[in-house]
Order: C-alpha cells, then structure tokens, then sequence
C-alpha cells in the first residue's frame, strides 16, 4: 500500500486504513458533489512509525503512570503535552520520510493544504467525534506537512480524546490514525448544516459567516443561522449577527479582516443557496443513512464539502458530565485576548473596588438586624465573584495551554516544559505577599530585642514599625489560614503570623532574601521568536504576553477572590463575638441566633474523604519505596516530608521540609520559601503549588497517587522533578 493514497484509492485500501473522514470524502465524490482535491496518508504509516522508533512504549508509559479514573483534568493535559511533544521530538525513520516525502512532493508541490485527523470509528454512525482530533489550515511544503501529519498522529492522545478514552475504546496496543490532506479552498464564504436540530426534529439547522470555516468551527466569529423545515427545506426563520469581519487566508496561516461596508448588510448566503445547501444534505442524509453535520464552502458560486459526519447525540455516554465544561475551556487565541481585556479591564478592578469597599465598612456600628442583612449581601457578593471565577477566569488559564503547545510547535524542545520558563516572574500576588514575610523576617533578624519580644508571647507595642507591617500585611493579605473557597474562616489572627515568621527568621538573611530562583530567559525566547517567519513574529510577541498573563492571572485571581472571601467572614465572626458578648442584648441576641450563618459553630474546612486503601499501591511502595507521579518542577531534593492535611498544618511547617499535600491552595502558598521540594496528589503543571515551586525553582511533583496514605509524616525522601518519582529512605514503611 503506498504511503499516501489519492481519493479513488481510498475504497479498495478500506475504511479501516483511511478511517472515516477520508472514507465519507470518497462516498460523497462518487455520488457527484464536489470536495477539495484529497489525499490520505493510511493508518499503516502511523503503526509503522510508532513501532520502529519505539514511541509505542513511551505513551503506554505516561498514560499508565497512575490508574487513569483517579487523574484530574491537569493531569491529563500535562500526559498530552508530553506525548504530543514525544511525536515531534522523534524524527520519523528515513524509508517512512521517504517514502511520504516523494509522494507529497508530487501530489501536493507547494499548494496551501488543510492536514485533518481520519481515524478508524471517527465520523461513524455510532459516534461523531468532533473536535477531539486536530486540524491544521494553509499547510505547505514537504516539511510543514511532515511535521503536522506527526501532530494529527499525536492527537490520538490529546486531553479531549483521553477524557473520552472509554468511548474512543483507545487502547493504546490498538489505536491507529490516518490522516487527511485537503487542497485549501480560499473561501468566500463557509458553514456547517445540521441535517436535524438536537433541540427541534422537525427543523435542520444552517450556520454561515464569510470567509473560512475556522472562525466559525473555534466561536471567534457569530454565524447567520437559518432555521429550516427539515421535510421540504423552507426557511422558518433567519437570525442575524452583528456582521464586522472574516477569517482569511495570510502567509503562514489565518488571519482576520473587516468586512466591506456592503458585506456588513449582506448575509453570506442568499435564499437559493441556502435551498441548495439543504438539498445537498439531503442527499448526503439518503447516502450515509442518518442526518448529518457538514462542514462546506463555497468558492464563487460552486458549493464544495469538506467534510461530513453523522449527528448523534452528544457522541459519547453520559458517564461525566463535567468532561463537556472542560473542553469548553480550549479558546483561540481571539477568545482569550477578549477575555484577558475584560478581566484586566473590568473583572479584576471591580473585585478589587468591591473588597476594599467591604473592608472600609465598620461593622462594630451596625445594629443586630443591620449585620444580618450585611451578612446576606456579602454572601450574595461572594457567590456571584466564585460564579465569574469559573466562567471567566479558569478558562483564561487556557493562555498557557495555548503558549505552550505553540511554543513547542516552534522551537521542538526536548523539555515540553521549557516554555514555562518564559512564563515564571510575572509579578504574582502570591510572590508580593511572599516578599512581605521575607521583609518582616528580616525585622526580627536584625532586631534581637524584637526576637526575644515575640519568643515570649510579647507583641511590640502599635507605633512599632513590625507592628505597622504586619497590620499591613493582614490587611492585604489575611491571617494565612484562609482557604479560598473552602468555607474556613480567618480567625487566627496575628499570632498565627507571628508564629511563622519566626520560622523564616531563623533562615540566614541571604537565604531568606525573597529572591526567588532567577533563569536566563533571553535565550529562549530568542529562540522562540526564530521559529515564526518574519510576518507572523507579532503575532508570537502577543501570544507570549497573553500566556504570560494567564499564567499570573492563574494566581492572582484566587487571591483577588480570598479578600471577597475574607470580608465575609469578618462579618460572620463579628455576628458569633456579639452572640458569645455578656453585654449583647436578649432581643439582639434572639435575633443573631436565629439568622442560619451564625446558627452553626465555626468548624474546619471540610476535607475529602481519603480513597480506599489500594493494596497494590501499597505492596508496590513497600517493596520499591517509589510513588510516580507527574514532574511539574525540575530539580532533586532531599528532606523529611511533612504531611498538611489542614491549612492550619502550615503555621507549624519548618524550614528544609518537603510539603506533601492532596493540593496547595492558592492562599496556602506563602510557606513554600521554606519548603525544599512540593508533593502533591492532584493536579498538575498549572496547580497553584506548581506554579510557586517554579518560580522558586524547586522540584515539584504533582498527581503523585495516594502519596497521603503511602508516605509517613517524618519520613526522609527523595523528590525528583524531572522525572515525577518520589522515593523513600526508609525500608518498610
């Protein structure tokens, strides 16, 4: 079988070979409607290549380094970058680039290409898996279309296709894909038409913008939609957009533009094409044998298909409900500049005005009634920013995401992770807040009077500058123990600071400098900045700021939210202190203890519940004393590892000591100065430990299954970030 197949070869080589996108494409040609000219490059490449460079063994590898239902959505997109980046480290063998490149050479020359995913069961009557696998727009050369052929191949275990691995049935003895190469049509205009409307069977559904289909396909830019009878094509009824631009065609890839004056006031499609187009899904419904999805374009006026699939009805079981939140979080490039300017614009300042506004409010003045109905305010205040913090900010931490797999796209580092060293030293609240316990550390240090003060229980008195910084500190920050989002209280107050800063004093003042561990960058981001051709390094430039602005913003969002957070509280412990008051009076007090939120003592955050013991995990630690885990920070460390269960726990951690946690919160962070390594069981490279670790450069693992269970409190072990193993000195644990 040759390594790349035209489109009449496609029946006798099997929809086995060519998968199901390349195996509709040649349907729809034979029944006479138009398709781009078609390529395919079969599924025996790709088992070909993955046997003789070994990469076989390396995803079985990473995908089995933990049972795979215990991992969290980070984890899995830290197991896809790694092994997307595996694809494009391991040259393919020369008879296989050969071979490809002889056949590209004459078919293709140096036409631009699409190069989309056709893997075996995609696109089939049982299940429509769009948007799992990529595709890539205005590929050309022989190289470009090697290197992009190997990320469709990678895109077998991309995070959305490891969360459908049950449904996929993606084994990895087993999965295969082929792969589609497309002549590019430079549209004029594009859509996709539903041959039944999930919310309506009796009516089809049209989406059309101007321009190519990729605005469309990635939400940047609002489509015109028709609703259509579904039995004799008749417009029920036109929705409209607010028209203003289109995806085009550019050098090295796509780029928008605003639409002509007239193009504004014109729908990209007229009544008779919108006819047509129904009557071509007809077709392809009579062929294929059930309603499907088509994606088309138009050149001039022919119509052309690009691809179809059947409908069905979400494509995958109902086995997780959040998995469909989760690859809502995949945003282009244009997405996230819109909600980076919206978070930075309005987002951020409006938690800020809100907290300092809640802050200045005495509560001391208020009647009983008066601070029952504060209570409730700022419980409504609250859960409206916890309800933006979902919609807006988690999916912004997708800038990362994106940096990073163009950053690897480019450059091809040996380290998948190399890019987040362009990200680190952002100014984050959490290093800001860090500094200030450095800069009061530093006050006992040279203060040895000051020193003995607080080693005896003794404040200093008001008018002391520590006194003054501290009142600072807690005002800006709180008292240490909040966890966001947890329901625990601040209610420890300065002693709980004092307790740890007496820690960090006791570090050497050049130890303790604050001065997190400094990289070189320069080069990498020269780097970087080589692997975009001339015209498209702006673009590169802003796609750095955009991570490096999701990357800070990962952390400081959830700092923003825990002063929100902590003003609610205030108002809560004020409304327990005039309950527990002698002084308070009956009918105030009748009232206070009838309102719900202080009806309850306060009580600890709420922990989860600890897994089942898992004996294999356990007789595999006692025998080899290792736990693999994800690396999320590069460097070796040795130490006694001190188990927090509660953030309380942190107030006691001590200098040299290796955090290992179920996961640090983002207002939990302040001890990882005095850490020497982190552990954590959930999460991965963007967890909010990770992050810190980082930008104090020690080694961090994440993911690391029942570390809580498998690790004692007091033990000596080795943490190795690079490659994810924790392992234990002593025997027998």
């Amino acid at each position: 079988m040759n390594p790349v197949l035209q489109s009449g070869e496609f029946p006798a080589a099997g929809k086995d070979q060519v998968g199901g996108k390349a195996w509709c494409l040649a349907q729809i040609s034979e029944l006479g409607i138009s398709i781009p000219k078609t390529w395919c490059v079969p599924c025996a490449v790709y088992e070909n290549y993955i046997t003789q460079t070994r990469l076989r063994d390396r995803i079985f590898l990473e995908i089995n380094r933990k049972p795979f239902e215990q991992m969290r959505w980070e984890e899995i997109w830290d197991i896809a970058l790694r092994i997307r980046n595996q694809f494009l480290t391991t040259p393919l063998p020369l008879d296989i680039r050969k071979n490809l490149s002889d056949l590209i050479e004459a078919y293709c020359g140096e036409k631009p290409l699409a190069v989309r995913s056709s893997a075996p069961g995609e696109d089939g009557s049982a299940a429509s898996f769009a948007g799992l696998h990529e595709s890539f727009i205005n590929i050309s050369g022989v190289e470009d279309i090697l290197k992009h052929i190997k990320l469709v191949w990678a895109s077998l275990y991309s995070d959305a296709a490891l969360l459908y691995r049950k449904e996929l049935g993606l084994d990895i003895q087993t999965s295969r894909m082929a792969v589609v190469i497309q002549e590019l049509i430079p549209s004029d205009r594009s859509g996709i038409f539903f041959g039944v409307n999930p919310s309506d069977a009796g009516e089809s559904v049209l989406e059309a913008v101007y321009g190519l289909n990729q605005a469309l396909v990635d939400g940047d830019i609002a489509p015109d939609r028709w609703h259509l009878s579904r039995s004799s094509g008749r417009i029920i009824r036109h929705e409209s957009p607010v028209r203003d631009r289109c995806a085009v065609v550019v050098p090295g890839g796509v780029s928008f533009t605003e639409l002509t004056a007239d193009l504004v006031q014109t729908p990209p499609l007229n009544d008779r094409e919108v006819r047509r187009i129904w009557e071509t899904g007809k077709q392809l419904e009579t062929l294929f044998g059930r309603p499907q999805d088509v994606e088309l374009t138009f050149l001039h006026d022919r119509l052309i298909i690009l691809q179809s699939r059947p409908i069905t009805s979400t494509g995958f079981t109902d086995t997780d409900e959040k998995r469909t939140w989760y690859l809502t979080l995949h945003r282009s490039y244009e997405n996230l500049q819109a909600l980076h300017e919206k978070i930075t614009r309005d987002l951020i300042p409006e938690m800020i005005a809100e907290a300092d506004r809640l802050g200045s409010k005495p509560l001391d003045d208020l009647s009983a009634e008066d601070l029952c109905r504060e209570i409730e305010e700022r419980q409504k205040i609250y859960d409206h920013w916890v309800s933006v913090y979902w919609a807006d900010f988690i999916p912004f931490a997708h800038g990362i995401r994106l940096f990073g797999q163009v950053y690897n796209d480019a450059v091809t580092p040996e380290d998948p992770y190399e890019f987040m060293a362009l990200l680190e030293k952002t100014g984050l609240k959490s290093m800001e807040r860090n500094q200030l316990l450095e800069n009061l550390a530093d006050m006992i240090r040279s203060d040895a009077g000051l020193k003995t003060q607080l080693e005896n229980d003794l404040a200093p008195g008001p008018d002391h500058p520590f006194s003054h910084l501290l009142d600072t500190f807690i005002a800006q920050f709180g008292d240490l123990s909040c966890t966001t989002g947890s329901g625990s209280e601040c209610q420890y107050g300065a002693p709980a600071v004092i307790r740890l800063l007496m820690e960090f004093a006791r570090r050497p003042a050049a130890a303790g400098s604050g001065i997190p561990h400094q990289r070189d960058t320069a080069a990498l981001k020269e780097q970087y900045m080589a692997g975009f051709p001339a015209h498209r390094r702006e673009f590169a430039e802003d796609l750095l700021h955009l991570g490096r602005e999701s990357y800070r913003l990962r952390d400081d969002d959830n700092i923003h939210l825990g002063r929100i957070e902590a003003r609610l509280f205030e108002a809560v412990q004020e409304g327990r202190r005039r309950l527990g008051d002698p002084a308070t009076e009956e009918k105030d007090r009748e009232m206070l203890a009838r309102f719900p939120a202080l009806s309850a003592a306060p009580s600890a955050p709420k922990q989860p519940d600890a897994p089942a013991a898992d004996e294999t995990a356990a007789r595999r630690w006692f025998r080899s004393r290792q736990i693999v885990g994800q690396p999320a920070g590069p460097g070796i460390a040795t130490g006694t590892a001190r188990l927090v269960k509660t953030p309380q726990d942190l107030l006691s951690f001590k200098q040299g000591e290796i955090l290992v946690c179920q996961g640090v919160d983002p207002n939990m962070t302040f001890v990882i100065p005095l850490a020497s390594a982190v552990v954590e069981e959930r999460g991965g490279m963007l967890i909010h430990g990770a992050i810190i670790a980082r930008e104090y450069g020690l080694p961090c693992i994440t993911g690391a299954p029942r570390a809580m269970q498998l690790i004692q409190d007091g033990t000596r072990i080795t943490v190795d970030g690079y490659l994810g193993i924790i392992t234990s000195h002593t025997k027998g644990l």
